[in-house]
């Protein structure tokens, strides 16, 4: 009984040891090789055209593979670049409606500081302030205090924006030459795809071949299905929200809808964080008209959601509302704002492991000694 206490005691170490150098081996090469990574993932998703041009179309490997790279980079560059200019276009637009925005605010603040009620508080404190003198003091080092924590999260907070902004334009080298690594890297891997693949399979050995390939078929089916779920429905969200916003003849609505369609990652929250405080803003500011207006849009893209959610999700892998909810909190802890979509990932990741029995795999090769 002790010696088999032992062996599973040992087998457990062995398997703790080696997630941890796996884990550890990612964090140390995955900053050297992420372009290859990356140009492997493009090569991966241009094979399927590259295949149609090398077997329909007659053309040599390396040509259709070069027309292929070509195609796929240049619709991307094209793209990016009209929304990179429509959306600074309308963000120097937003910001100077929001100058104005600022005013009416600092106008309402004026005037809600001069009524009568505030007035009254106002008189109350001073009364306070004559009548317990010992109080004085303390209440002053708390305003103090808080007046200058709040001071120095601006700062910060005005400090990190500019110094990100430097940091990228610092960056901004570096960044081509790794766009151009990516670029040669996805070459090729295109060019020799079946002669990669052929010495992977040569390299890994025939007993675990068929887990990985398994491992692999449910990752990219649970991966690729909630990417791409997402994407209809942040893309949904925000063509419904866009058009609203046009007929609304609302200013930079291409931005404001991309930027709500990001925001719909939230669980739950989504569109209705940003359009149910907009419309009861404008209600209470004097718009009706427009509040009423980005209402209906909201339940518009409520109902639309509820219809179209389902399907989508019918044919993707995804995940329970609260899993997400939990999965991008500590992936904003972890790794900031790009944590949000690091986390729910991480977590399909590991659902998908699940699902190909790894963890029942290691539990019995702990228990048993034996993988299945």
């Amino acid at each position: 009984m002790d010696k088999i206490v032992a062996k599973r005691l040992l087998r457990g170490l062995w398997v703790i040891i080696a997630t941890l150098l796996a884990a550890v081996s990612v964090y140390l090469l995955f900053p050297l090789l992420y372009p290859f990574l990356i140009a492997w993932l493009i090569a991966y998703a241009m094979n399927p055209l590259v295949s149609v041009l090398q077997r329909k179309v007659r053309f040599p490997r390396w040509l259709a593979a070069t027309f292929s790279l070509i195609l796929y980079f240049g619709a991307v560059m094209v793209i990016l670049s009209a929304a990179v200019t429509r959306i600074v276009r309308e963000v120097i637009s937003l910001t100077a409606s929001f100058d104005l925005h600022i005013d009416e605010l600092r106008d309402a603040l004026v005037r809600w500081t001069q009524s009568d009620t505030i007035q009254n508080l106002i008189e109350q404190i001073s009364s306070f302030y004559r009548d317990n003198p010992n109080y004085r003091e303390t209440i002053n080092n708390n305003i103090s205090k808080t007046t200058e924590t709040v001071g120095t999260a601006v700062t910060d907070l005005v400090t990190g924006f500019f110094n990100g902004i430097v940091n990228f334009l610092t960056s901004l080298p570096s960044m081509g030459a790794v766009f151009i690594v990516i670029l040669l890297a996805a070459f090729f891997i295109s060019k020799n795809w079946a002669r990669h693949g052929d010495t992977v399979s040569r390299w890994v050995p025939a007993a675990i071949r068929r887990p990985i390939v398994d491992i692999w078929n449910d990752l990219r089916k649970a991966l690729f299905g909630y990417v791409r779920a997402q994407l209809i429905m942040i893309s949904i969200t925000a063509l419904f929200v866009m058009i609203g916003l046009l007929v609304l003849q609302v200013k930079s609505a291409f931005t404001i809808a991309l930027m709500i369609g990001l925001v719909d990652l939230l669980p739950y929250l989504g569109v209705g964080l940003v359009m149910v405080p907009w419309a009861a803003y404008l209600l209470m500011n004097g718009d009706p008209y427009l509040g009423i207006g980005i209402a209906v849009i909201y339940l518009i893209v409520l109902v639309a959601r509820q219809m179209i959610e389902p399907k989508v999700l019918a044919s993707s892998v995804g995940l329970d509302p609260l899993a997400t909810l939990v999965g991008m909190f500590v992936g904003l802890k972890l790794f900031g704002v790009l944590g949000l979509i690091i986390g729910p990932v991480s977590l399909v990741i590991l659902d998908a492991f699940n699902r190909a029995n790894v963890f029942r795999d290691l539990r019995n090769y702990v228990v048993n000694g034996k993988v299945r």
